[in-house]
């Protein structure tokens, strides 16, 4: 037998914990930070180096960002390993 009186009001339950439900497993640990310091200007650079640096958040000389130590920003911090400086 149903916990609840009908079918509907069990329904109604689901949808209520549904967001609760989706958060208690999106929970994980922390990802792995990077610090990355463009130490050299853009200018004069290919388009698709401009946009890694854009793309890992760096807007100007000396500008540090933190970022997560993932596949992608590892491989744009590598294809303009020239223009930043990075730390673990």
């Amino acid at each position: 037998e149903l916990a609840f009186g009908n079918r509907s009001e069990a329904r109604q339950e689901r949808r209520r914990n549904f967001g609760a439900i989706i958060m208690a497993k999106a929970k994980k640990a922390e990802p792995k930070k990077i610090s990355v310091t463009l130490v050299k200007s853009v200018i004069g650079t290919k388009e698709s180096h401009r946009a890694c640096v854009r793309g890992l958040g760096l807007r100007r000389m000396n500008h540090t960002v933190v970022v997560d130590d993932t596949p992608a920003n590892r491989g744009m911090i590598d294809k303009v390993n020239y223009l930043v400086k990075c730390e673990a």
